[in-house]
C-alpha cells in the first residue's frame, strides 16, 4: 500500500500537480510524509537485477521527471542525461568501468552528466556537480519507489573514467559523466543499512 500511495505522489509531482485529491482524499500530510521519508530510509543500492527484465519505456521517463525536479544552482539546470538500454553499449560501460560489473547483467543504466554550456561561469562553475548530485538521488529514490533497483556508480572525478565513458558514449569535451546509474528490477533480497549516527550532529556551532 505505501509503495501504491508513493508512487501515486511521485507521478503527481512529476507531472506537476497542485492537490493530492486523485490520491486519496482521507490521506493526511503526515501520511504522506511518513510514505516518503520510508522510501528514502529503505533504499539502497541493488547490484542484481532479473535477468530478461526490461525496464519500460514510461517509467525510464519517470526516472527522468524525478531527475530533472531536483533544485540546481540559479535554476542553471546544468544536467543532461544518456539512456544506455543496447545490451552492446551496456557491455562495453562495463569493460571500462572495474566497480560497475553489474552493467553486464542490468537491462538499463543511465548516465547523469554536466553539461558545461549551462554551468555556472567562474567560481560558480563547480556547482554543477552538487545540481547533477541532487538530480542523482531524486532518481535513485524513485527507482526504489517504483519497485527498481539501483546503484550509483563513480566516473567523476577519475580522469580516465570520465574519458573511457565521454568514448563509449560518443560524448564531446563539454559533457561531464558524473555516474553510472544500472537499473534494473531487483533480483533476490536487499536489506537497506541504518545510517543514522547521532554522533555526526552538531548544533549552532562545531
Amino acid at each position: 500500500m505505501k509503495r501504491i500511495i508513493l508512487l501515486s505522489l511521485l507521478i503527481m509531482t512529476m507531472l506537476g500537480c497542485k492537490n493530492n485529491t486523485s490520491v486519496d482524499n482521507s490521506l493526511s500530510k503526515t501520511d504522506e510524509a511518513s510514505v516518503v521519508l520510508d522510501a528514502i530510509a529503505t533504499r539502497t543500492s541493488v547490484r542484481n537485477y532479473v535477468a530478461d527484465r526490461a525496464v519500460p519505456a514510461d517509467t525510464v521517463t519517470l526516472l527522468l521527471r524525478a531527475a530533472m525536479a531536483a533544485p540546481t544552482a540559479v535554476n542553471k539546470r546544468p544536467w543532461a542525461f544518456v539512456v544506455v538500454n543496447e545490451r552492446a553499449m551496456l557491455d562495453s560501460l562495463a569493460g571500462v568501468l572495474p566497480y560497475a560489473q553489474m552493467l553486464k547483467h542490468a537491462p538499463l543504466a543511465i548516465v547523469p552528466c554536466g553539461d558545461m554550456t549551462r554551468a555556472l561561469e567562474g567560481n560558480g562553475r563547480d556547482f554543477w556537480i552538487q545540481d547533477v548530485s541532487a538530480a542523482t538521488e531524486n532518481m535513485l529514490i524513485a527507482a526504489h519507489a517504483l519497485g527498481l533497483g539501483a546503484v550509483w556508480t563513480g566516473v567523476y572525478p577519475d580522469t580516465e573514467r570520465v574519458n573511457d565513458v565521454r568514448k563509449v558514449l560518443g560524448m564531446p569535451d563539454e559533457i561531464i559523466p558524473l555516474c553510472v546509474v544500472p537499473v534494473g528490477y531487483p533480483d533476490g533480497e536487499h536489506i537497506p543499512k541504518d545510517k543514522w549516527d547521532e554522533s555526526k550532529i552538531r548544533y549552532n556551532k562545531w
